[in-house]
């Protein structure tokens, strides 16, 4: 063959080749599914859209830590600024996540749900998604100004209503940060065992529901008394067949009972909540920063309180105490159960708290709950 026809079958060879190349990377490339947008409803009903998962997270409340614990092994990674509201999630437990994740120093600090919040902040800790309690989101005009920097921002709840919102809010979070089969993992566990409650308390009669009164930050201050009104805890207390005697007055979650209200209503189980909050006050102290006995002893105090001998549930010793930090919490599985045992002991004997407890640790948690966070005095 001539040499110029050589020539010419090697450059149209390499042509080929070349070609056929080309066409393969087209259609591997065809072939690939592409990187879908995740698409978040909050519980609102407001739609956001992400590009990818989110891995710059600013949230307003410290529990919101607690549920990513919940899906991520290290939850302080996926975050850009919170709050520093230490006494939402206790001290001891803080220390925990602290030694295990010493990243949370560096994260920025925003305003809580509970202060005012600042736009300003939000924009300069530079999240690729704020996330928002219920009772504390932007206003329309707050939101317009964070998502023209280019933020989206969603809204969760465990506070107002955690047994509607607690499910759609841990979906959301899996979702954004592309833990979503982590999130539906704990929620087939929690689902489960609310169902177990829920089966117990078939067939409870109206009068068999006990009067209950649960007193959140009980004897903090002077004057009688807080509690829980429709929602919050409150749910939960109707959840599991008692009746909350502050349901009836109070329209909004929490609010102010006068003692002699309590008097008259005379309630069944009466149940305190503390913490290491309550330090310096007359209050419960309890949590894994105490014993058994301080947390017991210090209960006792609670009740010796003017005008609480002479109620049902202390003459009849079913007065218990709570940690507040296990209230508004994505962990508010361990308060159903605790709560269907003090207020149905005979329909619930068999429930094992702690087992519940134990189980979570092991399976979910990236850093364990300790205690104690429930007692009774008798």
């Amino acid at each position: 063959m001539p040499r110029r026809f050589r020539a010419a079958s090697a450059v149209l060879a390499r042509r080929i080749a070349g070609w056929a190349a080309a066409l393969a990377v087209i259609l591997l490339t065809s072939s690939l599914p592409a990187r879908a947008e995740i698409a978040l409803t909050d519980v609102t009903g407001r739609e956001v859209t992400l590009a990818a998962p989110a891995h710059r997270l600013l949230i307003d409340d410290g529990r919101f830590l607690i549920a990513l614990a919940l899906i991520h092994r290290d939850p302080v990674s996926v975050l850009a600024a919170w709050p520093r509201d230490i006494n939402r999630i206790g001290t001891h437990t803080y220390e925990a996540y602290r030694a295990k994740f010493p990243a949370i120093d560096q994260l920025a600090k925003v305003a809580s749900s509970a202060g005012a919040l600042s736009v300003e902040q939000v924009v300069a800790a530079r999240p690729d998604l704020a996330v928002f309690s219920l009772g504390a989101q932007p206003t329309p005009e707050e939101r317009a100004r964070i998502e023209a920097a280019g933020i989206p921002v969603v809204v969760i709840d465990f506070f107002t209503h955690p047994l509607t919102n607690l499910e759609p809010s841990l979906t959301l979070l899996g979702e954004a940060t592309g833990r979503a089969a982590q999130a539906r993992d704990f929620l087939a566990f929690r689902r489960e065992r609310l169902d177990a409650v829920r089966a117990k308390l078939d067939g409870l009669a109206k009068d068999e529901r006990p009067r209950v009164f649960l007193e959140p930050h009980a004897a903090m201050t002077a004057d009688c008394c807080n509690s829980p009104g429709r929602g919050n805890v409150g749910d939960i207390i109707e959840a599991v067949g008692g009746t909350n005697i502050g349901a009836a007055v109070i329209p909004r979650a929490f609010g102010k009972l006068n003692l002699e209200y309590v008097i008259a209503q005379d309630p069944q189980v009466y149940i305190a909540t503390g913490g290491s909050h309550m330090e310096g006050t007359a209050g419960l102290l309890i949590g894994p920063e105490y014993s058994a006995e301080r947390a017991r002893e210090t209960l006792a105090r609670v009740v010796a309180r003017p005008g609480f001998s002479d109620l049902a549930a202390v003459r009849d010793h079913r007065v218990h105490g709570l940690s507040h930090q296990m209230l508004n919490s994505p962990l508010d599985l361990f308060t159903v159960e605790i709560l269907a045992k003090w207020i149905h002991p005979e329909r619930f004997a068999a429930l094992d708290v702690d087992r519940t407890v134990a189980e979570v640790n092991e399976r979910f948690l990236a850093v364990p709950v300790e205690g104690p966070n429930w007692i009774s005095l008798d």
